[in-house]
């Protein structure tokens, strides 16, 4: 445990140097607000004084004018600290607001070039929580508290020297409460860590249960599971809650133990205070001083561990946050990597094995070679490695050993993005973004004309639906086009892909969710969009692939067997199963071998 608890502190220092550093391209800011901020101190700490001249000297005295005077010196002391307040205040939080764009935008950048692995692995709502509610922790520390914090720190340090120019002896025996305050100040601040530590998981693990029950919600309903789902949902709030309160009870306890030191610190002035002016030592007008400066004196530590425990929670955030911003990137291109210019297709796997996780291999040895303006289906029992096989082509994944070639380059060789100009791809759940249709469509190609969207509309059949929604190309889809049926998203992502003018096109189970009518549309669209490209097509709807030039059986990360429809269909193999049982036909009966050399089929 304790060595858990000094790894724990060793990272808070480095998440705090770390969130140092990004303030360092606004030096220049922070030194005028670091004036005002020394303004704001000196105020705070001549107020007290002018009172007791005002007491000592003008009051005792009879000094009307004098008195006059020291009111128009205070007013003016204390206005200038309440500008000096304001302005360091915005130039902190204008300055917080920056670095929070600056980290913002830098977690967005991060996320969209890290690897696929590192979203397999992770709910999409704790990633979400991070870029949201993580980063607005931090937005209240640099808001309010880093200009509270200097502010108290110097304030305090103010305090402190007055009071010793003022009077040492009473000075020293208020300071005589400074060790038993900073011991207060870590208990509770110790417990506070841990408590705002908490709060920032099961805050992440609340929003990744959101996310996830709300996009789920149709088989919620469909599974009849909407209780459970509710109950486990309440329990991550409630343990949310737990932590919550914890935090806040900590943090409320410890106002009262700093009220109660603040009140002893007082009874201490008022008693030795009064001794020494009892004694002549000191005067009335300082004695008032100083129980100012006592309130003074507590009210910034009381402040400060607000802040502190403020602070707490935005290192516990800016942990989670710099956790993804460390992560490390989809592999950078190799330092000799080429453009690709337009490719002719040639896609070729030599010896290819692949593993997510070491332990577990995936492909084995694979390899094949796939001709320009070829179709090769990939079949297989699901799990086979279908999937992967299609996204090692793009290099969503690199392989473990061995080479992926396109045209003989190795596509390690080449720059990800002129790759990946030359590919599209079409899977079975089409992800569509919050926009219009035409907008959609364009997505592979931004700068396409709108002519140019409908004739890719045209190709696919999708130009009839289209046009009959309420504002045809301008209708703006919802999140994911749910307004859509399952198969107008998915003519979509053919126009989408139609549009980008690929010469490589993988389906992925594309025309899986789509019915019978709208499958012989696409079958006549695809015979135009295949024409000239080498298509990689994954389907278990085996009707679909009977043209293709080259079908390849995976069977646990092996291929099994290739060759076209009927080669297949006659080697009674793997395929030939999996094409019966699709359609219900019984395979033919394979010869039984009665004696040696006798092949006569068996008598039912």
């Amino acid at each position: 445990m304790a060595e858990q608890e000094d790894q724990r502190a060793a990272n808070r220092g480095t998440v705090a140097r770390r969130l140092l550093t990004e303030m360092r391209p606004y030096r220049g800011t922070l030194l005028v607000a670091m004036g005002f901020i020394v303004v704001g101190a000196l105020t705070q700490a001549a107020g007290p004084y002018l009172v007791s001249r005002a007491i000592d000297h003008d009051i005792s005295s009879g000094n009307v004018l004098g008195l006059l005077r020291t009111m128009v010196l205070l007013l003016v002391v204390y206005g200038a600290g309440a500008l000096s307040g304001r302005a360091q205040t915005r130039r902190v939080g204008a300055t917080g607001q920056k670095v929070l764009s600056s980290m913002r935008t830098r977690l967005f950048d991060q996320l969209q070039t890290l690897p696929l692995t590192y979203f397999d692995k992770r709910p999409i709502g704790d990633l979400m929580s991070r870029l949201l509610s993580d980063v607005d922790t931090l937005n209240q520390f640099f808001s309010q508290g880093v200009t509270q914090l200097l502010g108290s720190m110097l304030g305090l340090v103010g305090v402190l020297v007055a009071m010793l120019a003022l009077n040492i002896p009473l000075a020293l025996a208020c300071f005589t409460l400074i060790p038993v305050m900073l011991l207060t100040t870590r208990f509770f601040a110790t417990r506070a860590r841990k408590a705002y530590r908490k709060t920032r998981q099961t805050a992440g693990n609340v929003t990744a249960e959101l996310q996830e029950e709300i996009v789920g919600v149709r088989q919620a309903q469909a599974f009849n599971r909407t209780d459970v789902n509710i109950q486990r949902f309440r329990d991550r709030n409630a343990a949310n809650r737990d932590a919550n309160v914890a935090a806040v009870g900590i943090t409320s306890a410890f106002s009262p133990a700093m009220d109660m030191l603040s009140t002893i610190a007082t009874a201490l002035v008022i008693g030795y205070g009064g001794y020494l002016v009892l004694q002549g030592r000191l005067s009335v007008g300082l004695l008032a001083a100083f129980l100012i400066y006592v309130q003074q004196f507590f009210r910034p530590v009381q402040l400060m561990a607000s802040v502190y425990t403020q602070m707490q929670s935005a290192l516990a955030g800016a942990e989670r946050i710099y956790a993804i911003l460390d992560e490390t990137r989809e592999p950078a291109d190799a330092p000799d990597a080429v453009e690709l210019g337009r490719a002719e297709g040639r896609i070729t796997f030599e010896k290819v094995s692949f593993a997510y996780d070491p332990a577990h291999p995936v492909l084995h040895d694979m390899s094949f070679e796939i001709q320009p303006g070829q179709t090769v289906a990939l079949v297989g029992r699901t799990g086979a490695g279908k999937t992967t096989v299609a996204n090692l082509i793009p290099r969503f994944y690199d392989t473990t050993t061995g080479v992926v070639r396109l045209d003989g380059q190795d596509i390690k060789r080449v720059t990800r993005a002129s790759l990946r100009r030359q590919m599209a791809m079409v899977i079975q759940e089409p992800f569509l973004f919050s926009g219009t249709i035409a907008e959609n469509i364009a997505y592979g190609r931004p700068g396409a004309s709108r002519e140019e969207v409908e004739q890719a509309a045209r190709a696919v059949h999708a130009h009839e639906f289209i046009t009959a929604q309420p504002k045809g190309y301008d209708s703006v889809l919802g999140e994911g086009g749910a307004t859509l049926s399952q198969g107008q998203r998915q003519l979509l992502a053919f126009a989408r892909a139609v549009i980008a003018d690929p010469r490589v096109l993988i389906l992925d189970e594309a025309t899986a969710n789509i019915d019978t009518r709208t499958e012989a549309l696409i079958q006549r669209a695809l015979s135009t969009l295949l024409a000239g490209r080498t298509s990689v097509v994954i389907a278990h709807r085996l009707s679909t692939i009977r043209n293709a030039d080259l079908i390849l059986v995976i069977d646990a990360g092996r291929i099994t067997e290739r060759g076209t429809h009927e080669e297949l269909m006659a080697r009674n193999g793997l395929y030939a199963e999996l094409y019966h049982r699709q359609f219900r036909e019984p395979p033919p009966a394979a010869p039984a071998k009665l004696a040696s050399g006798d092949t006569r089929p068996l008598k039912m």
